[in-house]
């Protein structure tokens, strides 16, 4: 289950995905299967390609690039999270969702 993102913040999320850019999301989300994760920060783009290469430049497995038509997108949970936020200065999902 995902909340905390406007339809206008997602809109612009797949807007760039869609045209290539590497997009980032953060909302806030609930799944039994990793208990006290409760945010997760979706790395979104089309070009599968670019996708790999920001993975590898991350230290992070390319392989779970979830290739989901028509927005392919690479999940961050935990500490890489916050880490990956602020390499990318990503500051303000940091301080939304208290990372």
């Amino acid at each position: 289950m995902a909340f905390g993102v406007t339809r206008q913040e997602l809109a612009a999320w797949k807007e760039a995905v869609l045209r290539g850019e590497l997009a980032f999301i953060t909302h806030y989300w609930l799944d039994e299967r990793f208990p006290g994760i409760t945010t997760v920060t979706k790395v979104g783009c089309r070009d599968i390609q670019r996708l790999a290469v920001w993975c590898e430049q991350h230290q992070l497995p390319a392989q779970y690039i979830h290739l989901r038509p028509p927005y392919p997108h690479f999940d961050l949970i935990g500490p890489k999270q916050r880490e990956i936020l602020l390499k990318e200065g990503l500051m303000d999902q940091i301080t939304r969702f208290k990372l």
